[in-house]
């Protein structure tokens, strides 16, 4: 079994509830897809100059928290970062997942995911450049999608 970096990769098992991703299968099958697409210009503008292919979820943690709830559904929570800014991940049922959670390197281990309030869509993409973002990254996914159809069923 291929061994991942992000927090509650080993229980992430949630399965799509959008008929739109019916064939995006798991959050893992999510994280390998958008490592494939994730880039400075998904990534949040106060971080871009920090983004790099060696650290590709910096600055792309709401972005990909809600599309992945587009995908899954649950819900978004956020832990409350030094500055006031939230870091999202998602919550399924009982599956607990945070696919950027590897941007934080060593510090990583020391988020808690429990007890953080739950974070909305319309509070984040209030943010013009924030739902752009959220866009682009969504088109990028479904181009792939579409691109690696031929053949095979993967999204």
């Amino acid at each position: 079994m291929k061994q991942y970096n992000f927090y509650g990769w080993e229980t992430a098992n949630a399965k799509p509830v959008s008929a739109e991703y019916s064939n995006i299968s798991s959050p893992t099958m999510l994280y390998d897809i958008l490592s494939e697409i994730w880039s400075a210009d998904t990534c949040a503008p106060r971080l871009r100059d920090e983004w790099s292919e060696e650290n590709k979820t910096l600055g792309q943690c709401s972005i990909t928290a809600f599309l992945a709830q587009d995908i899954f559904g649950g819900k978004v929570y956020g832990i409350l970062r030094p500055g006031g800014n939230y870091h999202c991940y998602n919550v399924v049922g009982g599956c607990c997942f945070d696919l950027t959670s590897e941007q934080f390197g060593d510090e990583a281990k020391d988020l808690v995911y429990e007890n953080n309030p739950e974070q909305y869509r319309e509070i984040h993409f209030s943010k013009e450049e924030k739902s752009l973002r959220y866009e682009l990254l969504k088109s990028e996914l479904k181009k792939w999608c579409d691109t690696h159809k031929k053949g095979i069923t993967l999204c």
